[in-house]
């Protein structure tokens, strides 16, 4: 086995700790974080652009196949178990830890009959990491993310449990640049939203490129947002229910847009 690293001071665990804390310093570096055996472990799957490979000393002998499955250049460093639980950011970690480059070949591509949902000012990285992977799991074929949350913060990573490395995922700041997007591309647009005189979803008819916007967990789409679709849908609720979570409904806006 490799010398194991027992200071905190190495170069590669004081990159792993900047980029797990600071947006700021993953957008300078191009890099995320990745921890966890299942997730660390799909990416090696999918063939994702790893840079380090960080295994606990116990870890290495209990995960080995994940060094005998990667076949990138990645750097493997094995590190003491204590070093594992200072960097850790769950209770009970596992050891399994990566850093790896933010792809830049997953855009959205928008094919004949294409399915997409665009997320505008999602604020919660659970809600964004397991709505990505509801679409992944539902065969959505990209996902637009306007003014959202961080895609790379480790939590919102944690929670697409390995789909962000499959779904096609296209990123903007603004709303023109979305809307530009999805009308040069010929992509119908649907605004979800709570109003009893917009259509039932599961009564619309879906041909062509389609796309489904959510708004903010707490607001929504804005009227003006709405206004800019091609037209206005909404989940039939029962009852004094006026609400979903953002990622329940999500999941039943895709799952209609599928069929």
């Amino acid at each position: 086995m490799e010398n194991i690293i027992i200071s905190k001071d190495n170069p590669v665990l004081k990159l792993y700790r900047r980029l797990s804390s600071s947006k700021k310093e993953r957008a300078r570096y191009g890099l995320f974080v990745l921890e966890g055996f299942r997730i660390v472990r799909d990416a090696v799957r999918e063939n994702a652009a790893l840079h380090s490979l960080i295994l606990t000393e116990q870890a290495a002998g209990r995960f080995s196949e994940l060094t005998e499955d990667h076949r990138g250049d990645a750097r493997r460093i094995i590190i003491s178990d204590e070093l594992g639980r200072r960097i850790s950011s769950t209770q009970t970690p596992q050891g399994v830890f990566a850093i790896c480059h933010i792809p830049r070949d997953r855009t959205v591509i928008f094919g004949d009959n294409g399915r997409y949902i665009a997320l505008c000012g999602l604020q919660d990285p659970g809600n964004l990491g397991m709505i990505i992977r509801t679409a992944d799991a539902l065969g959505i074929d990209g996902a637009l993310l306007c003014g959202c949350c961080d895609l790379y913060s480790p939590k919102t990573i944690r929670s697409t449990m390995g789909s962000v490395f499959r779904m096609r995922i296209s990123l903007t700041d603004s709303e023109e640049d979305l809307f530009g997007l999805l009308s040069s591309n010929g992509v119908e647009t649907s605004a979800a939203v709570i109003d009893k005189d917009a259509e039932e979803i599961s009564s619309c008819g879906f041909s062509g490129r389609q796309a489904v916007l959510i708004g903010n967990e707490g607001s929504g789409l804005s009227s003006e947002t709405a206004a800019r679709c091609t037209r206005r849908v909404t989940i039939p609720m029962n009852g004094t229910i006026d609400s979903l979570n953002a990622a329940m409904a999500a999941g039943i806006l895709m799952w209609e847009l599928r069929k």
